[in-house]
């Protein structure tokens, strides 16, 4: 239900997301890939190549539905990601992911279409860590 609504958001605000996200060529995995690998792992097991500097364990990320009564928690997730919320993972040593992808777009699609830029990529990547989820 959140996913449809997060979804029909971005389709209001901004129509298309960007011309690329709209091709295809910039998917949740691709976001995954490039943002949240080095640490959360390829496989998103928690087990990525800079695990060794945290003090903390890094999330296995494959886990969050069997964790959650087999629901993957995709509002809770995506308020962790986007991090500008207040709500942060790790406590706190994630990047603010929201801020950094429309930090990005500015240039792109000016202040006011860098946020809808910004939650099309969020919502992407969320939607992607749905895909990884453990049966």
């Amino acid at each position: 239900m959140m996913k449809r609504l997060f979804a029909l958001v971005v389709i209001i605000l901004g129509g298309t997301v960007t011309a690329a996200m709209a091709q295809g060529s910039v998917t949740g995995q691709y976001e995954y890939m490039n943002h949240c690998a080095a640490c959360h792992g390829e496989g998103a097991d928690g087990k990525g190549p800079l695990v060794t500097f945290f003090k903390e364990p890094v999330p296995d990320l494959t886990v969050l539905a069997l964790n959650n009564d087999g629901v993957f928690p995709f509002l809770e997730t995506m308020l962790i990601v986007d991090g500008r919320s207040g709500l942060r993972g790790h406590g706190g040593t994630m990047p603010v992911w929201g801020d950094t992808f429309e930090a990005e777009a500015v240039e792109q699609a000016g202040v006011y279409g860098a946020e809808t830029i910004a939650r099309g990529r969020l919502l992407s990547l969320v939607e992607y860590l749905a895909t990884v989820q453990q049966d």
